[in-house]
């Protein structure tokens, strides 16, 4: 029905007692008002002649235009006439915020350069400093042959170190002060290792094959992806990255920020250590130097020193277990030994018979052994009080890429174009082999985590075995996903007590693997 004097369905209608014509409410309370009459029939009416019609709000009338077809149908028009201005709107909005992200983008890139351009023009002024510094000292310093100590009673690290040669410093060696130094601490981490049990924190083999990508962070360069090498800080939730553009990267893990970018090699980056001891960095690169930096109290890291002992591209960078030495391996045929307070190299060791040089290198737990991988398919055992080169590992065909030691300190895990091989370092042999690819896709990296439970490979995906003894079986707990569509894996560690795995690949991200519920905590 409709409204008397409206012509169309009332919202709100009422009845008139005297008449019995419909109304609604709001029009004939209106013309009551001024006239006090019956619209239609003129007699006398009032507010209290009119009687209230419920009705069903849910469903609204229909308008009077929805009565007849061409009425719907310029209905219909009229939505859709609204419904292309909106689109068109919307879209002219998105362009607008495509435009303006680019911009920023575009910023937020240029700023990032002018950044890091900065921050290695800061770093070459502070070497040139501290180089003139030594070179020019003021009136009534020291004098230049002799050492600079600093407070702790050390020689003062100089911007940049080489040893030997015409106007060299002439190498040291290992004293016999030192000597005794590794070999205490040798002592005291073979007796720890034998009361040591395993911490009732490390994630089991179930929780392992559980593990799934938790995150992916797309460092370094995207002109020149790829990350080269990772390490993970032991006392903090750092990971260290090595990068093809040349820069070394500390990244906070719990809260995916972007820690310091390390700039100041000119070539990509091959290796990557922490010193938790002092808060230390080591990066070695194919510049064939070896860069020393230090934390400053911001969290940003300064370079300390710059070591040019080298004379082809470093590839290897191992520390010691008292976390007061390192080593470098290098394309050059040597290695060398270096105190970390100072950068002094205190020894090389040339090996000539050598083609193409050391392509790895790490220390044995207990620290005086050293173990190098070769272009040549070699693996050669050193002693490190002697220099003298102990054992051969052969087997391996092309370059060993990685080699790791068990924290149990028998066993040594090394990897190759033909896959991984372990050896048993109490009676020098290879005792198990794993090819989980190709010949067309080689091992990348081998890794035991700290418990030395598990052994992580790296190549085209990632695969976890379990820690077994020289007879047994090394099962397989978990592969991840295969990565060669988008990178190879590039290197690999395992944090503390195995709650997580760092993986670096050639795709430039650093991805981190972990038990699902990881994800959302801090």
């Amino acid at each position: 029905m409709f409204c008397s004097i409206s012509g169309v369905t009332p919202e709100d209608p009422v009845v008139s007692r005297k008449s019995g014509l419909l109304f609604e409410r709001r029009l004939i309370l209106k013309h009551i008002a001024d006239n006090g009459t019956d619209p239609v029939t003129g007699e006398v009416l009032s507010a209290e002649d009119l009687i209230s019609i419920k009705t069903n709000k849910a469903v609204k009338p229909r308008p009077l235009q929805a009565a007849s077809i061409p009425g719907m149908l310029g209905l219909f028009q009229n939505e859709w006439d609204a419904v292309v201005l909106s689109n068109y709107a919307l879209e002219q909005q998105l362009h607008t915020a495509r435009q303006e992200l680019s911009h920023a983008l575009y910023q937020h890139d240029a700023a990032c350069r002018v950044i890091a351009r900065l921050k290695k023009e800061r770093d070459e002024a502070r070497e040139v400093l501290l180089k003139s510094e030594r070179q020019a000292p003021a009136a009534g310093a020291v004098p230049v042959t002799a050492p600079i100590t600093s407070s702790n009673g050390k020689r003062a690290p100089e911007a940049d170190t080489e040893s030997e040669g015409p106007g060299k410093k002439p190498r040291q060696g290992i004293t016999s002060d030192i000597i005794k130094e590794l070999t205490d601490c040798n002592a005291r981490l073979s007796g720890q290792r034998k009361k040591r049990q395993i911490s009732p924190t490390l994630a089991t083999p179930d929780a392992l094959e559980k593990y799934t990508q938790l995150a992916s962070h797309p460092l370094h360069s995207s002109s020149k992806p790829g990350i080269m090498s990772i390490d993970i800080h032991q006392t903090k939730n750092l990971v260290l990255s090595g990068g093809v553009d040349g820069t070394a990267i500390v990244f906070n893990r719990s809260s995916g920020e972007l820690v310091s970018t390390l700039s100041g090699h000119t070539k990509r980056v091959t290796s990557v250590k922490f010193v938790a001891k002092d808060e230390y960095v080591l990066t070695g690169s194919i510049d064939k130097t070896v860069k020393i930096w230090q934390g400053q109290e911001d969290g940003d890291y300064a370079c300390k020193c710059t070591l040019k002992d080298h004379s082809a591209e470093v590839r290897a960078v191992t520390v010691h277990a008292t976390q007061n030495y390192f080593v470098t391996a290098s394309a050059d045929k040597t290695w060398n030994f270096y105190d970390l307070s100072t950068g002094i190299c205190l020894t090389q060791v040339n090996e000539p018979s050598l083609q193409d040089g050391y392509t790895s290198a790490s220390f044995h737990p207990d620290g005086l052994i050293l173990g190098t991988g070769t272009a040549e398919s070699l693996v050669r055992i050193w002693d490190v009080k002697s220099q003298a080169n102990v054992a051969k590992f052969e087997g391996h065909t092309g370059p060993v890429t990685d080699i790791s030691f068990s924290e149990n300190g028998y066993f040594l895990a090394t990897a190759g174009q033909d896959g991984v091989k372990l050896w048993d370092l109490r009676k020098l042999k290879n005792f198990r082999s794993f090819a989980p690819y190709d010949n067309n896709t080689p091992t990348n990296t081998v890794e035991f985590d700290y418990s030395g439970s598990y052994l992580a490979v790296g190549g085209s995906d990632i695969r976890v075995y379990q820690v077994a003894s020289v007879k047994q079986e090394w099962n397989t707990i978990k592969i991840f996903p295969d990565l060669s569509g988008t990178g190879k894996v590039t290197s690999i560690r395992f944090g503390p007590d195995a709650s997580y795995l760092a993986v670096g690949s050639s795709d430039r991200n650093l991805r981190i693997f972990g038990a699902p519920e990881a994800a959302s905590e801090p």
